[in-house]
């Protein structure tokens, strides 16, 4: 987590910040690193990237946010390009439709 605030001091970048939220939610729970996560969409960063959309369906997920973490999940699948990405994205939606 220290790593990433300053990495993000020295070479400030979107994807630096949601690696910290990613560091934070393990460190301290998904919910101090939610309002990370909900700046960079606030700020329009990582436009047309599935990262961002991801990140928040776990976190929102970890939270027990099963409508909006769904939500979430299905913005990444139709972003990402990625065949094999996009299909560990379907298995998590499913995850939630079966356990939610």
């Amino acid at each position: 987590m220290i790593l990433y605030e300053a990495l993000g001091r020295l070479a400030p970048s979107p994807v630096v910040d949601l690696n910290r939220a990613v560091a934070v939610a393990m460190a301290q729970g998904p919910t101090a690193a939610l309002p990370i996560v909900d700046q960079l969409l606030a700020t329009s960063a990582m436009p047309g990237s599935h990262l961002l959309p991801s990140v928040r369906g776990e976190l929102l997920t970890r939270l027990g946010r099963t409508d909006e973490a769904r939500a979430e999940l299905e913005r990444a699948v139709a972003l990402c390009g990625n065949e094999r990405e996009r299909a560990v994205l379907r298995r998590k939606i499913t995850s939630l439709a079966n356990h939610g």
